[in-house]
């Protein structure tokens, strides 16, 4: 008989999954319960700054991320996120720090002072900042998860879309090469899926371009999109909700941009894994998405 690892996180939703994109968080912990993941959820956490902290002062963003490796830290677990602009964010300032502790000592003790100021928690350093895709593919494990499989995602064509802040924001990456990434097809795979690859699958969607040269983020998030869709892909598969964002919720004013009609589904890693655990749709929330999935689940059978 195959035991199942007990796992625990401390759960960092971050902003996008608990506001346009709840059905992230419907499905994280829709998979969670499934698989018998324990997630904590850090109700104190503060956004993560999505970047932007940094333009304005690093030992803003430092200070506020170091404080969410704290709250994790007193529950002695791993950080959790579902969102890979905050893994990008929080893991980087955990390097910066974890360097700092023991080569810049001084900022390290700037930063901690911050928090002792404000009655928080210090930052010791003494966990991991994980996306939701290193704790399914390297501490559940794909072999497991294929085990757990009720309904196998058969004949469909699922492209990858790692983003930018998976792949490049720290300085080890778990799992996987930043530069030929696989663990997302590999994970695919393992639910039944055919695994598309293209030209797009590690570039930038654009939502960071979006609000200052829209037309340009539109017409970098069609050209995403255009890659897929002649990949013969079914849909594309995003561990980013900033990508989905500019990907599905957006597509129709990408149609726009670029002229053409695109109407190509894209889902939130979770939901596809969801969907292979045999979790309904509704559970995932698929009925939210802008870019209709009805297609994409009459032909797994839904």
């Amino acid at each position: 008989m195959t035991v199942i690892p007990a796992l625990r996180y401390a759960y960092f939703p971050g902003c996008v999954a608990q506001g346009a994109c709840r059905e992230l968080n419907m499905a994280t912990q829709a998979i969670a319960q499934t698989l018998g993941i324990e997630l904590i959820e850090l109700k104190k956490a503060a956004c993560c700054g999505s970047g932007t902290f940094k333009e304005e002062s690093q030992l803003l963003e430092d200070t506020v991320n170091a404080r969410n490796i704290a709250l994790a830290e007193q529950l002695k677990l791993p950080l959790l996120t579902h969102c890979s602009t905050c893994q990008g964010v929080i893991g980087h300032v955990d390097d910066r720090l974890k360097a700092a502790k023991a080569d810049d000592p001084a900022y390290f003790d700037q930063v901690n002072g911050l928090l002792q100021e404000q009655k928080c928690s210090p930052y010791q350093g003494s966990t991991e900042v994980k996306h939701i895709l290193w704790a399914l593919v390297g501490d559940y494990g794909l072999e497991m998860i294929t085990q757990q499989v009720k309904r196998k995602l058969s004949g469909l064509r699922c492209a990858a879309f790692y983003g930018c802040y998976l792949l490049r924001a720290q300085s080890s990456l778990p799992f996987d090469n930043p530069v030929n990434p696989s663990s997302m097809e590999n994970l695919f795979a393992a639910l039944g899926a055919t695994p598309v690859y293209y030209s797009g699958r590690t570039q930038c969607c654009g939502w960071p371009l979006s609000s200052y040269a829209t037309e340009a983020s539109f017409k970098m998030a069609g050209n995403r999109l255009e890659d897929a869709i002649a990949s013969q892909a079914d849909c594309i598969v995003t561990p980013c909700p900033l990508c989905h964002l500019n990907l599905d919720s957006r597509q129709p004013e990408v149609e726009k941009a670029t002229g053409k009609t695109l109407g190509l589904p894209i889902l939130h890693l979770p939901q596809l894994v969801g969907l292979a655990l045999g979790i309904e749709p509704s559970k995932l929330g698929l009925e939210r998405h802008v870019v209709k999935t009805q297609a994409l689940l009459r032909k797994l059978g839904f």
